[in-house]
């Protein structure tokens, strides 16, 4: 039977174009998706970016870009954070003093200006002499020195603040502190604890002292009334961050510091069913330290000066004691106003927690490492058995254990022992190569260094015996390889780039980075990571920007906007699809009718 030609009304009659239609449509909307979107990010041109992989393996046209100038912000924003600052705070809860975490500005509200020095700044004064000294016009803030005079913790002498060691527990000096502190933790001299974090640092004096006992301190703590805590610390030379334990994780793995410490840093351990201590005990490593002094240690003898009651101080280290055992935790040591409390060495303790045991035992929902945003819970986080040589006593001691592959190298892709022994050779050649190009690394003219985006802390092993400490990022989105870092004696934070970093303006002397732009690039716009490394740069500092050839001249070309001077070089190796691009920050001074 013949088949009848199909009539203008038939369904088959209109199949044609119909598909004809759709498939127009389907073509003019990715047409508009791809418009749309170059057009989103207008200092970095889009329109079909390879992957970041093939940038480097291909032979594509470097990214171009145009040139702009970047006016300078107002001179009240000299000491901007973006992402604490106290312009804002308003707009969040008082809960847990949340409104000190980090609530970085939508990108509509973002400054696309130069942060100014203040005025009169002057080079940074080099260490070690700067750990006791600091110039006034750097840091120009007197609440600390009006309030906090009587404790000795900095005096103003002409144009320089003094550092002379004391604090609100130490008032012999924070070298007898420490001395005190030895004797109850012997660990603490033979290389066994050599990472630490202080919480509610002051003025870092405690982080200062360990420096020169081979010790390395993140000193913490937020942007608040005290007036620029970490920014005096930085630029000293001490290493700090902003940062505030309220409702969210800090930003740092489980199982990583040797020791934390508190001294009458004000802190409600025993509120909230005891989420804070919960939180030093996650960053604590098996058999790591909880150092305190302050309220309630000592109250026999110190009740009188707290504005309290005798029986209200023994009820609060009562129950500040029944909370520590109840996370494994042990009283190790205690003399005069010092107490020292040491996590579990191991699970035993753990093993006997019951379903009803408060706090509760964490359940697998979370990682324990995942510390970015994430929220605070009040349960026990227990160190994994997978990992045998986490604790303190079974990690090696250190100078050792900067050179020895750590067993959390094993949830790095392609890591393992292996994979770290290249990356350390790798680095060892790479930063040999650096100080044919950069005569000032490894003098007194780098202090503060950032690694931006590190994996294992290779970049600052092979600068150990350089007068300087390197902060080590490493990416929220990336590979989880920070636990190395810590496994090694080196310190480090997570961090997007994406966002502000949680410090002060002018705290670094050397930027380092390799491929960033080309892992971030499909997340991050260029101009604003820039303009957020010129905001962290010291006048005169510098960046070694390693990166794939694609991206180089548009870093030039920005970076020449921000007033930076920089020198293109081949790598070590002379490679085509990689170079080297350092530059260094002009010291430059804000007019004082800038209204950016």
């Amino acid at each position: 039977m013949k088949k009848k030609d199909p009539k203008p009304g038939d369904k088959r009659y209109r199949l044609v174009p119909t598909t004809i239609l759709v498939l127009i449509l389907c073509g003019f909307s990715f047409y508009l998706g791809g418009f749309y979107r170059s057009e989103n990010n207008i200092i970095v041109k889009t329109d079909a970016r390879p992957s970041a992989q093939s940038r480097k393996e291909t032979g594509l046209t470097p990214l171009q870009v145009k040139s702009i100038d970047f006016p300078v912000c107002s001179i009240d924003y000299q000491d901007y954070t973006p992402c604490t600052d106290p312009k804002r705070w308003r707009k969040y809860g008082n809960y847990r003093l949340s409104f000190m975490e980090r609530h970085c500005p939508p990108m509509t509200e973002r400054k696309e200006c130069l942060v100014p020095p203040p005025s009169g700044y002057k080079p940074p004064i080099r260490w070690p002499k700067s750990k006791d000294q600091c110039w006034y016009r750097n840091v120009p803030y007197d609440w600390i020195n009006n309030q906090k005079a009587n404790q000795h913790w900095l005096r103003k002498e002409g144009d320089k603040f003094f550092f002379p060691g004391g604090g609100t527990m130490f008032p012999n000096g924070v070298s007898a502190y420490v001395d005190l502190m030895q004797n109850l933790i012997p660990g603490m001299k033979d290389g066994t604890v050599r990472t630490a974090i202080d919480t509610g640092c002051g003025v870092a004096s405690w982080g200062g002292d360990l420096l020169d006992r081979g010790l390395l301190t993140v000193s913490l703590a937020p942007r608040d009334n005290h007036e620029a805590q970490v920014q005096f610390a930085l630029e000293r030379g001490i290493p700090a961050i902003l940062g505030i334990i309220s409702t969210q994780r800090l930003p740092f793995p489980s199982n990583s510091f040797d020791m934390a410490h508190c001294s009458r840093c004000l802190i409600p351990w025993t509120e909230f069913d005891g989420i804070y201590l919960l939180e030093i005990h996650r960053i604590l490593r098996p058999g790591g330290f909880w150092v305190l002094s302050g309220p309630p240690i000592n109250y026999e003898n110190r009740w009188r000066g707290w504005n309290t009651t005798i029986e209200e101080q023994k009820g609060e280290f009562d129950k500040l004691k029944k909370l520590l055992t109840s996370m494994c935790f042990k009283l190790y040591n205690k003399k005069d106003d010092i107490a020292v409390w040491q996590k579990s060495t191991d699970n035993s303790c753990y093993d006997k927690l019951t379903a009803s045991s408060f706090p509760p035992k964490c359940d697998d929902s979370v990682d324990p490492d995942s510390a970015w945003y994430t929220p605070l819970r009040a349960c026990l986080t227990i160190p994994s058995q997978n990992y045998k040589k986490l604790g303190l006593t079974t990690t090696p001691k250190w100078p050792s254990r900067l050179n020895v592959a750590p067993e959390r190298t094993s949830m790095v892709p392609s890591g393992g022992s292996g994979g770290f022994k290249h990356d350390d050779t790798q680095w060892k050649i790479r930063v040999k190569h650096y100080n044919t190009l950069l005569p000032a690394l490894g003098s007194d003219k780098i202090r503060n260094v950032m690694d931006m985006n590190t994996v294992y802390g290779g970049f600052a092993a092979a600068l150990i015996t350089s007068p300087l400490w390197v902060m080590n990022v490493v990416s929220s989105y990336g590979t989880n390889s920070l636990g190395v870092v810590y496994d090694r004696g080196l310190i480090g934070v997570y961090h997007d780039w994406c966002e502000p970093f949680s410090t002060y303006p002018r705290t670094y002397d050397l930027l380092h980075l390799d491929g960033l732009f080309t892992a971030e690039s499909h997340r991050c716009e260029m101009k604003y990571l820039l303009l957020e490394m010129d905001r962290i740069l010291r006048p005169g500092g510098y960046t070694i920007i390693r990166e794939s050839t694609y991206f180089l001249d548009s870093i030039a070309t920005i970076s020449k906007g921000m007033r930076w001077d920089c020198k293109k070089h081949n790598t070590e190796y002379n490679l085509e699809k990689e170079k080297l691009l350092i530059c260094q920050k002009k010291l430059w001074y804000a007019k004082q009718t800038q209204t950016q």
